[in-house]
């Protein structure tokens, strides 16, 4: 049974800085596609980046140049780092992976960007 555990949401100023953690577990970390969504109340998940075992990454345009996506395959971990956040990147941050057809999804963490 895979499992997907986030971490290091919070609150922080905008301009400021975070980093996430999503921790695997439960079968084999290399088969998937690893990737960060995020939500809002009463809208739909969107997409903020991507990344495969190979590195080859994928952005969302909102988040090109600010957040970057990585992934350590020796410690099934896939983290999101987060710089020059903005009052529009409030959400509830979503880890995700994907292989052969299945997505599984972790329970989420919340990023409020506010003064």
């Amino acid at each position: 049974q895979v499992q997907l555990v986030e971490s290091g949401g919070g609150l922080v100023q905008p301009g400021g800085s975070l980093r996430l953690s999503c921790s695997f577990s439960g079968s084999i970390f290399t088969r998937y596609v690893m990737g960060w969504y995020r939500q809002n109340p009463g809208k739909q998940r969107d997409l903020v980046a991507i990344i495969d075992s190979g590195g080859t990454t994928v952005y969302a345009d909102s988040v090109k140049g600010r957040f970057a996506i990585s992934r350590d395959n020796a410690k099934n971990m896939v983290d999101l780092q987060m710089n020059s956040l903005k009052p529009e990147d409030t959400a509830v941050y979503y880890c995700k992976c994907t292989w052969g057809g299945m997505d599984y999804w972790g329970k989420g963490t919340l990023v409020t960007v506010s003064s």
